[in-house]
Formats: structure tokens, sequence, C-alpha cells
């Protein structure tokens, strides 16, 4: 097992390295000058053109890369030109944001499309199975930013059920000591329930906007994947033994079925960390999506770079947790390791 890893691990470097090329190449092709953007609006060309030397932008591009892999290597992914702070810094503070919100809507999503496609699966052909495939198709259909704004008309500005679109918390509460990072798990920790319960108000809104853009894609697996298990021959015969059927669908077929549900769930959250620039932007949300939209706006190339590297680092990571998944539930799997 540990070999495998390693294998995996090795095999995710020369991605990663194609990642930090293509990344610090895109970054300086982006439209604006950021000495300009430092230098304010009624700056001289002098002014400009000093501070372009300060930050290493008057050197060759072979240069400025060699620059920044070295710093990298080091650990120095450099500084955020529009909030002054390490990349690292803001991206380890930012981050926790957006992995609750992540988590939160892949719980949803995990919580309404297995049963759902499960449901179609048992019964093709039905009026559950053409239901679950009409929210699958609204699901994938709609943007991200049009369902999160459609949930804030409704349920905060016609409704008054939910909170302002504000952040992680109301501007009332009090943030809790950071242990993990995540709200809803720091609050608990410290028993402190009626900020825990605000926590769970102020992210239900952007959980529910990721979750139904993940839904889909889950829900449809799902189904093809039960689909072609119930019609093996082992669930035939386990069909004629007379077994129950809550077992053949939940401990033979679900089973089996399983490893396509890793492979696509790992490719969801890869899709859904993505899809949170959108959504932290609608709902003020202060990760790292957000945290990346203002540093395009500002040809931040710092922290588009750092962005960029921590989605790829988390692209590689969620692979391998799929990997050894199907690896624990597939013992075929394991044989030809």
């Amino acid at each position: 097992m540990l070999r495998f890893i390693l294998r995996r691990i090795l095999a995710a470097i020369p991605n990663l390295a194609g990642v930090l090329i293509i990344t610090f190449l895109l970054a300086r092709a982006l439209p604006g000058d950021p000495a300009t953007y430092l230098a304010g609006p009624s700056a001289s060309l002098d002014a400009i053109e000093q501070i372009r030397q300060n930050l290493g932008l008057d050197k060759p591009l072979i240069e400025q890369f060699i620059l920044y892999v070295s710093d990298m290597c080091r650990g120095d992914w450099g500084t955020s030109w529009a909030t002054g702070l390490p990349v690292t810094e803001e991206i380890f503070t930012r981050l926790p944001a957006s992995l609750e919100l992540t988590f939160a809507g892949l719980f949803f999503a995990v919580a309404v499309a297995l049963p759902m496609g499960i449901l179609s699966a048992t019964r093709p052909g039905s009026i559950i199975d053409h239901i679950c495939r009409i929210i699958s198709t609204l699901g994938v259909s709609l943007p991200t930013f049009f369902t999160g704004l459609l949930l804030v008309f409704i349920f905060y500005y016609l409704l008054g059920w939910a909170p302002a679109p504000m952040g992680r918390l109301p501007l009332t509460a009090i943030e809790p000591d950071a242990v993990t990072g995540f709200f809803l798990i720091d609050t608990l920790l410290a028993g402190d329930f009626e900020t825990f319960r605000a926590a769970v108000m102020q992210i239900t809104l952007p959980a529910l906007t990721l979750g139904i853009f993940a839904l889909a894609p889950l829900a449809r697996m799902t189904r093809a994947a039960m689909l072609q298990v119930l019609s093996a021959d082992f669930i035939r015969t386990a069909r004629a033994s007379n077994l129950p059927r809550w077992k053949i669908i939940f401990v033979y077929a679900l089973r089996n079925a399983a490893n396509p549900l890793f492979t696509t769930l790992g490719m969801v959250f890869s899709f859904t960390l993505g899809a949170n620039v959108l959504v932290e932007k609608v709902f003020s949300w202060p990760g790292i999506g957000s945290f990346a939209l203002e540093a395009l706006l500002t040809s931040d190339y710092a922290a588009v770079q750092g962005f960029v590297l921590t989605m790829g680092i988390l692209y590689v990571f969620v692979n391998l947790i799929t990997d050894l998944l199907q690896v624990l539930n597939d013992p075929r799997i394991r044989m030809n390791i």
C-alpha cells in the first residue's frame, strides 16, 4: 500500500510542474500592469518604472521564473501586492472557509444524489426516474451564480428565512478560537451553540448552491452504475436465492457500484472548489475563491499563482484519496498493486 501511495505521489510531480509553468506564463499574460495599479492613477512614469524594478518585473521572463521556482522550493510563495501579506498566510487563512463550504455542499449533494440515483436505477422508466432526471438536468444547467442569487432572492428577500449573505457569521457574532478553521466544528468544540446555529444559518444557502451544482453528475453516475450492476449475473443469483431486497441493493449492488462513484465524487470535489469562486463572491464568503478573483482583477501575480498551485495540490490529494478508497473497496484492485 505504501508503495502504491509513493507511486501516485511521484506520478503527480510532473503534473504539478506543468501547472507551475502554465500558471506562471498565464499570470503574466493577464491584461493590466500591477506596477501601474500599485503606483496609483496619478503616478509618474518614473515612479511606475521604479515599482517595476522593485517587483522584479523588469527582468527577463526566464530569470523571473527561475527566481520564482527557487523561492517556491524554500517555501516562499511571494507576497500579495494587493494586501501586502505573504501569499501562504492569505491562503492558509482563507482555505478553511472554502473547504468548509465545499464539504457542506458535497454532503448535501451526496445525501440527495445517492438515494435519487438508487431510486432511478431500481425503477427505470417510472415517474420517479423521470423526476430524478429532470432535477439532475436542471442542476447541471443552472449556473452557480444564478442559483445563488435565486436562493438569496427567495429565502432572504421574499421569505426572510435566511440571514443576509454577508460571510461566515453575522456581524454581531464573535468568531470562535481557531482550532480547525471550520466554524461549525470550532463552535461545537467551544460549546458555543448560539454561534454554531448562526454559522449553520450562514452556510446553508451557499452550501445549497454548490450542492445543487454537484448533485447532477453524482445522481447520473449513481443511476448508471447501479443499472449496470443490477443486471449482473450475481444479482440475479441473489434474487433467485430469495435474499432481502434491501440487502441486494445496499450490500451487493451498491458496493460493486461504488468505485465509479468514488471517481465521480473526486472529480466533483475539484469542480466544486473551482465553482467556489463565483459562489463566494455572491455570498461574500471569505475563501480562497474570492481572494483569487480579486487577485485577477489587480493582476496580482503571486496570489494567482499561489491559488492555482493550491488547487493543483488539492486535486492531487483528492485523486490519491479516491484511489485509496477504490483499493480498500475492491479486493481485485489490491491484488494487482
